[in-house]
């Protein structure tokens, strides 16, 4: 019997008549991941992410001279004014030119992290128009995403260890690998509308430079266009219960040849608008 349903599985696989199947995308590398003593941020695989990164680093030199100024004015001072070298204090109380320096260049300071990261934040908020729309929406404690376009769904589990090698998923992938992955084309905008079933989630893929709060009775919005192929994976970043650390996000960045593919296996099974029927537009 087990013969049989193998020989089974191997038939539609080459039939492509089952998304799962198709979702294993032989060679796929994994990329956005946490690594063992890693520091930094995962792999920018987008544009977002890689402003993000590029802000970071403008913010840390910035951040670097004013630690180092302020240590070297303190270190100054507590040597010029020392006890010893001051018999007799100061009598006065102000000075107008470094008050007008410590406010005046925080504020300059200010200004210019603004000028430099209100762009990106604008990016990131500006939805464009999307070349595929999926709806998440967190429950408790798994991910249900609709391919709004075609009309499918599909709920995303966390897979257990024992689990982990039937999906073609490595022993330290266990608490990020899912049993059924967000799959999209590389280059291709992907727009992602949010809203929860119960509590308030927060779909992240750190890779992908995103993070949204899913709120129910609301519908939020972020949208990412990967630029290079493989697993990408995210947690729920909302503290949402007692099973918030078992609601991992995994995506699946693949060739448009190869999305064609699963897309066209996604909709035969779970009975998604067909792609040569035409639906009305208002």
């Amino acid at each position: 019997m087990r013969i049989l349903t193998s020989l089974l599985s191997a038939v539609l696989v080459t039939l492509g008549g089952v998304a799962q199947a198709q979702e294993n995308f032989q060679g796929l590398e994994t990329i956005g991941k946490p690594k063992p003593m890693g520091i930094g941020f995962q792999f920018p695989a987008t544009e977002l992410m890689r402003d993000v990164v590029w802000l970071d680093n403008f913010l840390l030199i910035i951040t670097t001279a004013i630690s180092v100024f302020v240590t070297l004015l303190l270190a100054y001072a507590a040597f010029k004014f020392h006890k010893s070298r001051n018999q007799n204090p100061g009598t006065f109380t102000h000075n107008s030119v470094i008050e007008v320096l410590w406010t005046v260049v925080p504020v300059f300071i200010l200004v210019v992290i603004g000028v430099f990261s209100l762009p990106i934040l604008f990016k990131q908020q500006e939805i464009p128009e999307a070349d595929i729309t999926i709806k998440v929406t967190g429950y408790q404690w798994y991910w249900g995403y609709e391919y709004v376009d075609h009309g499918f769904g599909f709920e995303s589990v966390m897979l257990q260890k024992d689990e982990l090698a039937d999906y073609g998923y490595a022993p330290d992938e266990y608490l990020l690998a899912t049993d059924t992955a967000v799959v999209v084309p590389v280059n291709a905008t992907i727009v992602m509308q949010l809203t929860g079933a119960d509590v308030i989630h927060s779909w992240t893929i750190p890779a992908f430079g995103v993070k949204q709060d899913a709120v129910p009775g609301r519908l939020a919005e972020l949208w990412f266009s990967a630029e290079k192929e493989g697993i990408y994976f995210g947690q729920c970043s909302e503290l949402c219960g007692q099973a918030h650390a078992y609601m991992p996000i995994t995506v699946k960045v693949v060739s448009q040849a190869q999305y064609d593919a699963w897309l066209s296996g996604a909709i035969d099974e779970y009975a998604g608008i067909p792609q040569f029927v035409q639906l009305a537009s208002n």
